[in-house]
């Protein structure tokens, strides 16, 4: 029989069983629902069959993992060679605190370090400036100065973990602060692994931690690209985010849409900046969310590597394979999590965390059960590090490479969510690109509508969240949550007092006014910000001095 005779038959005789079989049980026994679908309003039929991937071409639309488009994954053998790193994300308190979580972290398995910082340093204060008061330590570890990041990484030597940075708009002083520890440990440069998430056109869309307006937090970005191409070539330069679009209340094809969108504007910067395309696009690394519905979310996965890798190389004329690979941290969804019954949040997780395996991450945070309540405990950590080792050594599904390819729904849902994408990656293009319908307020709008659905739909109970709006109890959770002390700001200030008093003030002031010149120009500002905390200038002076030149963002006003 012929491929379209059989597609024929199959769409026959799958529409004698819908009307005959299927009807006659709801007849018995209704759907629980009038209508079933995806997150992202994607409708879910009864039954999927080839007649609904009848236009799927193996070799051109999934081929091999690998292998170009790579929807299969970005290696050959996947987990069968190596596991994703295991990168817990962690950081609260003083440095000395941190350092103690990321060595016992370290001790249970862990293979890579995932570093949070506080609200202050991710938005360019200093613990002692009146805007950083209460918030010191409270969201992650305080860094002020070089000397924080030499305590944090005290006794971890740099060439033997991988180490990932949730920082942004003060990425560069972050990253000269890695370079100059790196330095101090006798470490060269070519050695040092890891990323830097460095992506500030999710701040302005989802999570608000922007310092400058959008024109120079560019060039920032791709000073960091120029600079790390040259010295540092294993440095992954930028974690392009859809976690915190999602976070905001995106949908899986509004996640990957506007993240690979933002992605385009990116590689749009580097290459006006005068860059090579093949020089810094084998860099570019992402950072996905995966929620509950695990088949759309493995699905997201698939369809995003392969709209990566055909945005390269079509639109931007990418020739290295390595260009063209989506490559992707994942964490587990935080506002997934419920303050009710938290330890239902261990099962979430788990359904998360292999939805993201089976989807092919390169690295994965899992989050800890009692993270709507407090930042973890070590308790929570060590579950959540545990739900990674279970599924790695027990589960068997990484004995194979992309284990679900050639599921009808699956594929079904992989083009669903492309076509999706593409149609808003279409509109984003139409309106100039990522940093255009930022300013427009296209982005933010299409998020905020859909937090908004999904929110009625808890309220009105037509999405059920166990523990939360069905299924509840009264009952008070006993573990034990992390409390930061509330003497951490008083003892940063005391810190930032003693350097000051210790550092050779005149050699700051000179490397500062040094930094400003530069950033009055087209230099790139990383050697001069590298010189500066080098010198001990702190995180705030640093970044003021950039205030200076640059300006503040502030919702479409430039201050």
């Amino acid at each position: 029989m012929k491929d379209e005779d059989c597609i024929g038959k199959i769409k026959e005789e799958s529409s004698k069983w819908l009307y005959h079989c299927v009807d006659e049980v709801k007849e018995r026994y209704p759907e629980r629902k009038e209508k079933f679908m995806t997150l992202s309003g994607i409708e879910i039929k009864n039954i999927y069959t080839p007649y609904n991937i009848a236009d799927l071409d193996y070799l051109n639309d999934l081929g091999f993992p690998g292998q170009y488009p790579f929807t299969r994954g970005v290696q050959p053998t996947m987990y069968r060679g190596r596991f994703w790193t295991m990168r817990q994300y962690a950081g609260f308190g003083t440095a000395e605190e941190s350092n103690a979580r990321y060595k016992y972290l370290l001790s249970q398995g862990q293979t890579g370090l995932s570093i949070a910082f506080d609200l202050p340093t991710q938005i360019g204060y200093d613990s002692d400036h009146p805007m950083a008061e209460g918030e010191v330590g409270k969201v992650g570890v305080a860094v002020d100065s070089l000397l924080d990041l030499e305590v944090l990484f005290n006794g971890i030597p740099l060439d033997k973990v991988s180490t990932s940075m949730t920082i942004n708009a003060p990425a560069a002083v972050l990253l000269a602060m890695y370079i100059v520890v790196a330095e101090k440990q006798g470490v060269s440069l070519d050695k040092l692994e890891g990323t830097i998430q460095n992506d500030i056109l999710k701040e302005y869309i989802a999570r608000g931690t922007y310092i400058f307006p959008i024109e120079p937090s560019l060039r920032l970005t791709t000073d960091i690209f120029k600079y790390c191409s040259k010295y540092i070539p294993k440095w992954n330069t930028i974690s392009i985010s859809g976690y915190h679009i999602r976070e905001a209340g995106a949908t899986a094809v509004q996640e990957i849409a506007f993240t690979l969108a933002n992605g385009i504007e990116y590689v749009n910067a580097a290459l006006k900046a005068g860059l090579d395309v093949d020089e810094f696009a084998p860099r570019l690394s992402f950072f996905f969310s995966a929620h509950n519905d695990l088949l759309e979310e493995v699905a997201k996965f698939r369809a995003a590597r392969r709209i990566w890798a055909r945005i390269m190389k079509e639109r931007f004329n990418a020739k290295n394979p390595k260009s063209m690979m989506l490559r992707f941290h994942t964490q587990t969804g935080g506002s997934t999590l419920t303050a009710q019954q938290p330890d239902n949040n261990i099962v979430r997780v788990t359904l998360q965390a292999l939805a993201a395996v089976l989807g092919g991450t390169q690295s994965l945070h899992t989050n800890s059960r009692d993270e709507a309540l407090a930042l973890p405990s070590e308790d929570s950590v060590k579950i959540a590090l545990r739900t990674q080792q279970i599924i790695a050594y027990e589960s068997g599904v990484c004995d194979t490479p992309d284990p679900l390819a050639g599921s009808y729904y699956v594929e079904y849902l992989t083009n669903q969510i492309e076509e999706k994408a593409l149609q808003y990656i279409k509109k984003i293009d139409e309106l100039g690109g990522a940093a255009c319908a930022v300013k427009s307020g296209f982005i933010q709008k299409e998020i905020q509508d859909s937090a908004y659905r999904y929110q009625k739909e808890i309220e009105k109970g037509e999405r059920i969240i166990v523990g939360l709006n069905k299924f509840k109890t009264e009952e008070k959770y006993h573990g034990n949550l992390l409390k930061v002390d509330p003497k951490v700001g008083e003892m940063q200030k005391e810190k930032l007092k003693k350097l000051k008093t210790e550092r050779d003030n005149e050699e700051v002031k000179r490397i500062l006014s040094e930094l400003k010149e530069t950033a009055c120009g087209q230099e790139n500002l990383m050697p001069k910000i590298i010189d500066a905390v080098r010198a001990y200038a702190t995180l705030g002076e640093i970044c003021d001095v950039l205030r200076s030149v640059f300006g503040e963002y502030r919702e479409n006003i430039i201050l």
